[in-house]
């Protein structure tokens, strides 16, 4: 593969990981908390107007972190250690199956009806997903120093 190509994809790897991870550590420290103040008549229309939203913004950067990992495992450049690039999959595969798992689900009680117990599984659930991205942030940001040195 190009080198100008490989160095893009990385940059995007790089970029898409460091967004989702100042994203989701806003989402659990802030949003989803204040979730639980919304006012009962309100939280249908709330919660439906933010699955709506969150998923444009999420949606991209996400799929671009899948792929861009994904190609990493394959591409494996610059003599990068081959297992950093197998626990970046596995950390963007542990990102996607509590998505799915346990944010999904807790968004889907909460798009019926407010339900105090289905919020608090989502703040507490999310923490997978927070620390998931953020060890990745901090594997990716060692692996640039690698590059750039």
């Amino acid at each position: 593969m190009n080198e100008q190509l490989l160095r893009l994809l990385f940059l995007i790897q790089l970029g898409s990981t460091l967004f989702m991870t100042g994203l989701i550590w806003f989402v659990q420290v802030v949003h989803y908390p204040l979730m639980a103040g919304i006012g009962r008549g309100e939280f249908c229309r709330y919660e439906a107007r933010h699955r709506v939203l969150t998923s444009w913004v999420v949606g991209p950067p996400m799929l671009l972190e899948l792929a861009t990992a994904a190609l990493f495992v394959w591409a494996q450049p610059w003599n990068l250690p081959v297992w950093s690039s197998w626990v970046g999959l596995a950390l963007v595969g542990v990102i996607w199956a509590s998505t799915v798992w346990l944010q999904v689900p807790c968004h889907e009680l909460l798009s019926q009806e407010f339900d105090a117990a289905a919020q608090q599984r989502l703040v507490v659930t999310n923490w997978v997903r927070t620390i998931a991205w953020s060890v990745r942030a901090g594997l990716l940001l060692w692996l640039t120093w690698g590059v750039i040195r």
